[in-house]
């Protein structure tokens, strides 16, 4: 019995591709951190995620379709990982993610303020952060030349930042 028969639920299908939530901060940095390498995704992940984790996370990752690892042409003995089309299309699903937990969990105005502009920015906000998303990791243009969604979420994490100091 294949695994799509054995557990049919849609919902436990795509907990199953994902893994675990070191999977999904993993896809979270990438996508929202813009870290593209090993070293950057170690040194700079907030939950501190041990080497031996992130190097299983990124070969699960890779073989699961999310990410594509490939030579880095700046250094010999680097990657770049990339996300997919697959990984991309997770953008509402990390929104709504995002918005629940602000609403019914403490966190912090920095930490969350992303989370904020997506909610508040809804579908069209997320079909220009995946379209940005599409052009840095996939390589297709993005269309059109107004303000970035991924520029908006920076000032407002920035901004909320300098707040806290």
């Amino acid at each position: 019995m294949s695994e799509t028969q054995r557990s049919g639920c849609p919902i436990n299908l795509t907990l199953e591709a994902l893994g675990d939530r070191w999977s999904l901060i993993v896809i979270r940095d990438l996508m929202f951190g813009n870290r593209r390498h090993f070293r950057e995704l170690l040194n700079n992940s907030e939950e501190g995620i041990a080497s031996n984790i992130l190097a299983d996370r990124l070969k699960r990752l890779t073989e699961g379709g999310f990410i594509t690892r490939a030579d880095d042409p700046s250094h010999k003995q680097k990657a770049i990982y990339s996300l997919t089309e697959k990984a991309i299309q997770l953008v509402p699903l990390l929104a709504a993610m995002g918005a629940w937990g602000r609403r019914h969990l403490p966190a912090t105005r920095t930490l969350s303020v992303r989370a904020e502009i997506l909610e508040e920015g809804g579908p069209a906000l997320w079909a220009d952060f995946m379209a940005e998303l599409r052009e840095a990791h996939l390589g297709i243009p993005r269309p059109g030349t107004g303000p970035k969604a991924s520029d908006q979420m920076r000032d407002a994490y920035l901004a909320a930042l300098a707040e806290e100091d």
